[in-house]
């Protein structure tokens, strides 16, 4: 949406021609790209923003998330190379694999993308609940604050505080939807724990003499599906730590030397995202949003 088509548009709107429903689509679909695209900047620039006090805690976090992901990458390249030695003593030994076996791995797979989505969906609630904390923090600041100052605004101490046992409530409903999924996710790990002891047996029984390179690759299998695990949620976090950044950096660009010499490399990105906010900002003005 350029300034051109919006004055066509707040025209035609003029003589009763409304199209609010392509406006919101088109601001919904805005949007989503302006995400991808915050990531993707600050994915780009985070190494970049270490003096920029406002992202510390962002600058940080990923630093210490790319150290455990590094880490975690070469475990992950290690059990490779042991898990490929075993699959070749394995081919040796038995020649091919059977349909038991199969079975036994497809479920396996089933399970680990399900305790996947259990993990992000884990973090999702827990991103809100520390949203909440934060405002009811917030809130409790200002109810000290008005206490110091002996402000005697009756009103609005009982709104703050009736605003602050809804967060206390919503912040409890979150923790009991976290417990519920943290409970799942045991069940489905220890359901893997089954099936991974199903699988070894099936091994075991299929050709005693293969015993040890199905114990190998058993372990390399649960040991590469647990690193998954672990840098599907790091990455999950780097991701949403990359959109804080992004966000910051490319709304003040104009108004920080710190932000500019960040994205320096990347101004024409960061131009297309102001495009997309005023794009926005535009399709929700002619929505009446």
């Amino acid at each position: 949406m350029t300034t051109t088509r919006y004055f066509i548009a707040k025209l035609a709107l003029a003589f009763g021609i409304s199209r609010k429903q392509r406006r919101m689509a088109e601001a919904a679909s805005e949007s989503h790209l302006l995400r991808e695209a915050e990531q993707i900047l600050g994915q780009r620039v985070w190494k970049n923003v270490e003096g920029i006090e406002e992202l510390g805690i962002e600058y940080w976090n990923l630093r210490r998330l790319a150290g455990e992901r590094e880490k975690l990458l070469a475990e992950y390249s290690e059990s490779e190379s042991v898990l490929a030695e075993a699959h070749d003593q394995r081919a040796e030994l038995l020649g091919s694999n059977t349909g038991g076996q199969e079975e036994f791995e497809e479920r396996r797979r089933t399970l680990h993308s399900e305790l996947e989505l259990l993990a992000r969906q884990r973090d999702g609630i827990v991103a809100r609940a520390r949203e909440i904390r934060r405002v009811y923090d917030g809130l409790k600041a200002k109810l000290d604050v008005l206490r110091e100052e002996q402000v005697s605004e009756a009103a609005v101490v009982d709104t703050t505080r009736s605003r602050m046992e809804q967060l206390r409530a919503d912040f409890d409903d979150l923790k009991q939807q976290r417990d519920q999924i943290a409970r799942q996710i045991d069940e489905g790990t220890h359901e893997i724990e089954g099936v991974e002891k199903a699988l070894e047996e099936a091994r075991k029984t299929h050709r005693e003499e293969a015993a040890e390179a199905f114990q190998v690759i058993g372990e390399a299998n649960r040991r590469m599906s647990t690193i998954k695990a672990r840098m599907g949620l790091i990455d999950t976090e780097m991701q949403q730590l990359y959109g804080e950044i992004g966000r910051h950096v490319s709304r003040n660009v104009s108004l920080s030397a710190q932000c500019r010499d960040a994205v320096r490399e990347h101004r024409p990105m960061v131009g297309v995202m102001e495009a997309l906010r005023k794009s926005i900002t535009l399709n929700h003005r002619l929505a009446g949003l």
